[in-house]
């Protein structure tokens, strides 16, 4: 099969489109088809080389994908068949640990992504356990089904489990032009919230309001903290959706109400923040982390996506052997959604 591997930790260059084998199945495995993998920006950082993520070489990237099933080791396992079009969830967990019995997966003590820790997407097959492969919801182009798994997981968790944002309640969502962005302003509105979000161009303005933000700030021009205590009449917003870090950070902080909850999930802009434990204590604020989410989060969030109250966006579609390019792209930070690569 066709894969795009790297050798060694680097630039977009060290990406290579390879022949190499197609993986052999095990035990409660499938091996899938690989119609559609869309890129994160995890597939950036792994290929540059981060030390919380070990990965064996030459490494194969991609956290989303969509396919065909092609083999299974089990007939009819969890009610899927052979030909029977899936996405995959991204993340792998033992389901037989504490974390995992609760419910809690994403907090498995052996929790991993699919094109992280273990081989991906950007390839003509993939192998996953069983249970991360899940029916493509009605309606749904392959290339529409990749890009929506993990920032839908991701954002899911963020607004509804973590923030447990309520309907009339303001919301600051970061970044709206970003797969998680994209999601997080959407999945805000479906809970009933006021949704204000930032842009970086005039350009992704009537994107960002086509998917239900009030307010859109160009945080290229306006201040975000300044812009969002003007429209909230000096209140700010409950809750902050972070994902940038270091340059948005204290805005960020300063853009909420008195008692209000911030949830990050990401720091593309870098992790060293500084915090005046002050600040935190006197206005009682609360800050979250968040990483992932849960397989029954996915579930619920590709239900709404099933019935249209949320609709993946795709930015552009190229083919698999355009890999280098796609990265490329994603680093331009010129895009709104998912930068899709297929092999169709």
């Amino acid at each position: 099969m066709k894969a795009v591997r790297f050798h060694e930790h680097g630039g977009p260059e060290k990406l290579q489109v390879e022949d190499t084998p197609i993986p052999e199945i095990g035990p409660g495995e499938v091996l899938i088809r690989v119609k559609a993998c869309a890129l994160n920006h995890l597939d950036i950082w792994i290929r540059q080389g981060i030390p919380a993520y070990r990965i064996p070489l030459p490494h194969v990237s991609g956290c989303d994908v969509s396919g065909v099933i092609e083999r299974m080791s089990e007939p009819d396992a969890q009610g899927l068949s052979m030909g029977q079009s899936v996405f995959i969830s991204p993340g792998l967990s033992c389901w037989h640990c504490e974390q995992c019995l609760g419910g809690r997966d994403n907090l498995c003590p052996s929790y991993q992504i699919l094109g992280a820790q273990v081989d991906g997407g950007y390839a003509e097959y993939v192998k996953v356990p069983t249970v991360n492969a899940l029916p493509i919801p009605d309606g749904l182009t392959f290339e529409e089904a990749a890009a929506f798994p993990l920032v839908a997981v991701t954002a899911w968790h963020m607004v509804v489990t973590l923030a447990k944002v309520r309907p009339a309640e303001t919301v600051l969502v970061m970044g709206a032009g970003s797969g998680v962005g994209t999601m997080a302003v959407q999945i805000a509105r479906v809970v009933g919230a006021r949704v204000f979000t930032t842009v970086g161009s005039e350009e992704k303005v009537a994107k960002a309001q086509s998917l239900g933000a009030e307010v859109v700030i160009n945080h290229a021009s306006e201040d975000i903290e300044k812009r969002v205590h003007h429209l909230t009449e000096g209140r700010g917003v409950d809750v902050v959706i972070e994902h940038i870090g270091e340059k948005v950070w204290d805005q960020c902080i300063g853009a909420l109400v008195r008692g209000g909850r911030l949830v990050t999930c990401g720091a593309t802009t870098g992790g060293q923040v500084k915090l005046d434990v002050r600040v935190l204590f006197s206005r009682q604020l609360t800050l979250m982390g968040s990483y992932m989410g849960t397989r029954a989060e996915l579930v619920e969030a590709a239900k709404m996506v099933g019935v249209g109250k949320l609709r993946p966006v795709v930015d552009c579609v190229m083919p698999l052997s355009e890999a280098r390019n796609a990265q490329e792209r994603l680093l331009a930070r010129q895009i709104f959604g998912k930068v899709v690569l297929t092999t169709m």
